[in-house]
């Protein structure tokens, strides 16, 4: 298969994401399925993009998450999105431990 029928630039549709947290605007951007999903994430002034990588190991899957474009003078969003996101890993892993 090819890589341009991989990666799929697919400029979707605008979507929210709420939770307790508060709500940011999105888009996705590509998507590569079982491999790659990017999509911005706007919020305050906040202009990133999310990025989700899944890559298989000996073990299962690695996934990765990276959330770029913070400013220098975006330090309090920087922030809150590092504690915001530890948050989010801590309880997926606690989801996780039940399913073994």
């Amino acid at each position: 298969m090819a890589h341009e029928e991989r990666l799929q630039a697919c400029r979707g549709p605008p979507f929210h994401l709420r939770g307790d947290w508060g709500a940011v605007d999105c888009q996705v951007l590509a998507v590569e399925p079982n491999k790659t999903l990017s999509y911005t994430w706007g919020a305050m002034g906040l202009e990133s993009v999310v990025t989700w990588t899944l890559t298989p190991t000996s073990t299962g899957t690695q996934l990765r998450m990276e959330q770029s474009g913070f400013r220098p003078d975006q330090q309090q969003a920087y922030q809150g999105a590092k504690y915001g996101w530890q948050q989010f890993f801590a309880t997926l892993e606690q989801v996780l431990a039940r399913i073994d």
